[in-house]
C-alpha cells in the first residue's frame, strides 16, 4: 500500500500536502464501499426472484445509476487533491474490510433484508468519513454529506419493503446479510 504513504506533489489551496493525502485516502476507502455497493446492487438486481420481482428489480437501476455517480466523484475529488484514485477490482479486493455479499439467487425480500445490512455499513462508515473531514475540508464533507442523502433515502425505500404496519422491521437484531435475509424471509403458515 505504498501509494497510501506517499504525499501529493500537490493538493487544493489552504490544505498542507499531509491532510490532502489524508482526505484521499478517507475518499479511496470511500470509493473502494461506492464500487463494491455498484456492483452488489447490479448483482441483486440480476439474482432477484419471486413475487416482487419487477419491484425490486426496477428500483435497483436508479440506485446503481446514483452510486455510480457518487464513484465518479469521489474519484475525481481524490484526484483534485493530487493523489491517484484507485478503481481496479484487484485494489478494491485487497483493500476492504468487509466481506463478499454472500447471497445469490433468492427471493427479493430475502435480498432486501441483506441490502439493507450492506447499506448500513456503508452509511455508517460514510457518516464517520464525513465526520472526518468536517473540520480541514468542507468541500469533501459537502460530498460526503450529498452522498449520503441519497444512500439513506436508497435504504428507506428498502427497508419500506421490510417494514411492517407497526414500523417494525422484520430483520430486527439481524446483524448479517444472511442472518437479515432469513429474519425477512415470508414465515410458511
Amino acid at each position: 500500500m505504498a501509494r497510501a504513504t506517499n504525499l501529493p506533489k500537490f493538493t487544493v489551496p489552504s490544505m498542507s500536502l499531509q491532510d490532502g493525502a489524508r482526505v484521499a485516502r478517507t475518499l479511496q476507502e470511500r470509493l473502494n464501499a461506492l464500487n463494491d455497493l455498484a456492483l452488489t446492487l447490479k448483482h441483486i438486481h440480476w439474482n432477484v426472484v419471486g413475487p416482487h420481482f419487477i419491484a425490486v428489480h426496477q428500483m435497483l437501476d436508479p440506485q446503481v445509476d446514483a452510486v455510480r455517480v457518487m464513484v465518479d466523484a469521489t474519484a475525481e475529488r481524490i484526484a483534485t487533491l493530487g493523489a491517484s484514485p484507485v478503481g481496479t477490482p484487484g485494489a478494491l479486493v485487497a483493500e476492504r474490510t468487509w466481506d463478499d455479499y454472500s447471497i445469490g439467487r433468492a427471493g427479493a425480500i430475502e435480498h432486501l433484508g441483506a441490502l439493507d445490512e450492506v447499506y448500513g455499513g456503508v452509511i455508517t462508515a460514510h457518516r464517520a468519513a464525513a465526520a472526518d473531514t468536517e473540520e480541514n475540508d468542507p468541500v469533501t464533507n459537502d460530498l460526503l454529506i450529498g452522498h449520503l442523502h441519497e444512500l439513506e433515502l436508497f435504504q428507506w425505500f428498502v427497508r419500506a419493503h421490510l417494514e411492517s404496519s407497526t414500523g417494525t422491521l422484520s430483520t430486527e437484531g439481524a446483524t448479517t446479510e444472511q442472518g437479515a435475509a432469513r429474519e425477512a424471509s415470508p414465515r410458511e403458515s
